[in-house]
């Protein structure tokens, strides 16, 4: 019993590390390859933390030169251009110009009913305000609504916002990021004072406390 334990969590421990190794993108984000490598890799890890007569190693192995297959993949579709579109494919074009392409549609076996809900998945309910459509390698559909019909952006009224930088995080669960309250330009006895405004005695009493690029504290106390 221990030592199927023992097994399952060095398969376990191996398959996260190969999963980290492949990267940080969701499993609608992956190309195809990849996900055949992540499906295969689950099954090879299953097979011996089920059975302890099957060698450990007999899955290790397998799953290390699955690894190794898919990050010489990557690496050769990163390099090359045509062996991108050859192992990713390339995008297809749903809508053109406002018209849907039948012929694109049937290729990808895409029917009418996905790409109208796509389409309201992405708030465009209306299919007449498409310009263009585009299904990506990784199954996500890019709408590009007509020029009379995509929301207004600053650069249309000729203004420049001002710059809106990532807020810091300088309080979580309340702990206190020191290096962050550093990157801000402030000091502790800065976010004590203003800690005391919002009647907070102590750093310990603080859920989140995360300050912007204007040096706007925002401050959420833990509930008592």
């Amino acid at each position: 019993m221990i030592i199927t334990i023992v097994r399952t969590l060095i398969l376990y421990a191996l398959v996260i590390f190969a999963l980290r190794v492949m990267g940080k993108r969701e499993i609608g984000q992956l190309q195809p390859f990849e996900l055949v490598v992540i499906l295969m890799i689950s099954d090879l890890a299953v097979v011996p933390s089920e059975n302890v007569g099957i060698p450990l190693l007999s899955g290790i192995l397998p799953i290390l030169v699955l690894l190794s297959a898919s990050m010489t993949l990557a690496w050769i579709t990163l390099k090359s251009e045509k062996a991108r579109a050859i192992v990713c494919g390339t995008p297809s074009i749903l809508i053109r110009q406002g018209e849907i392409d039948e012929k694109e549609l049937k290729r990808n076996c895409y029917n009418l009913t996905d790409l109208l809900e796509e389409l309201r998945i992405k708030n465009v309910p209306n299919i007449a305000d498409v310009e263009f459509a585009v299904l990506e390698n990784n199954g996500n559909l890019s709408v590009f609504p007509k020029a009379h019909k995509r929301p207004t952006i600053p650069d249309d009224f000729q203004i420049t916002p001002p710059y809106e930088g990532l807020p810091l995080p300088i309080i979580m669960d309340g702990k206190l990021n020191t290096h962050y309250l550093q990157q801000s330009n402030k000091d502790l006895s800065w976010l004590q004072s203003e800690l005391k405004k919002q009647t907070i005695d102590k750093v310990e009493d603080v859920l989140i406390a995360s300050i912007d690029s204007s040096g706007k504290l925002f401050v959420q106390a833990k509930q008592r």
